[in-house]
Parts: structure tokens; sequence; C-alpha cells
């Protein structure tokens, strides 16, 4: 009899955990799009990785944390307008509202790569990975492109 207790009381634990494992972690349900990184002049040793984040699940998400080996720091930034100048800080994380998108746009909210290893070449990959605020992740590559200051000029305008 106590071994049919236990096994109850196993089965019905297993149960009501169930719909915890099925729900996925927010690595299953946030997906990116467009990664890059733009390339910077020799000598510079910072730069910033822009993509989009599209959020599939019914609840909100947040990315807490970025890491990437290209660099010895990777924080979490935004554009802020301080006294009419335009300044980045870091931000504690990053929301991505459910069923939403969030870009990563150059004057806006990036990934800031900070004391690069080593330049950076058009066309390369950059690893970078994300951590989310349920603890799981997400690595992908982002492409090192060359920003003309025409093209992105456009590309801020076409965003806001």
């Amino acid at each position: 009899m106590k071994l049919t207790i236990a096994t109850t009381l196993a089965a019905v634990t297993l149960v009501a955990s169930a719909p915890l494992y099925a729900a996925g972690s927010a690595a299953d349900n946030v997906t990116m799009s467009d990664p890059y990184v733009r390339m910077v002049p020799p000598g510079q040793n910072v730069t910033g990785a822009f993509l989009m984040f599209k959020n599939g699940d019914d609840k909100d998400h947040k990315v807490v944390k970025a890491d990437s080996p290209a660099a010895k720091v990777a924080e979490l930034h935004t554009h802020v307008n301080e006294g009419g100048m335009m300044k980045m800080r870091p931000v504690k994380d990053i929301e991505i509202k459910a069923k939403g998108e969030t870009a990563l746009k150059p004057g806006g909210l990036h990934i800031m790569l900070i004391d690069l290893k080593k330049p950076l070449v058009e066309g390369e990959n950059v690893a970078i990975s994300v951590t989310f605020e349920d603890g799981s992740s997400k690595k992908f590559d982002a492409q090192v492109r060359k920003l003309q200051p025409m093209m992105q000029m456009q590309h801020d305008r076409e965003h806001m």
C-alpha cells in the first residue's frame, strides 16, 4: 500500500509540473532576425550589435545579459537625451512584450561590445549570446557590416 501511495504522489507531482515544462523557456519562445554588428574604424574598440527580437509567447520576456567572445565586456544599452545631448546608458534589461517585437537599432536599444579583442572585419560573424530572465540563453552570429553615413541616416528615419 505504501508503494501505491508513493507512486500516486510521484504521478501527481509529475502532472502538476508538466505545464511548466510544456510552456518552454524564454529562449524557446523568442526568435531573432537580422543580427549585425557595426564595423568600426581601426583603433576603435567599442561597437554596437543590433537585431530584432520577436516573442511568440503569451507572456513578456526580458533579455537580462549579453556576452560575446569578441569583447571583454558586453552590456545592454540605450540612448537617452540629456540636456540636448544624446548619450548611451546601460539598462538592466530589454523587455520583449508577449506576441510582440523589440528592435535593437542605432540610436536606441543595443548590445554594446566594449574592449574588442581584435579588429572587426566586414562580412565576418561575431558570436553573441543573450540570457533571459528565466536563466535560459540563446546564441547567434551577427555579421559585421560597414554602414555608410547616408545609409545610417536613412535607416534611422525608417525606424522612427
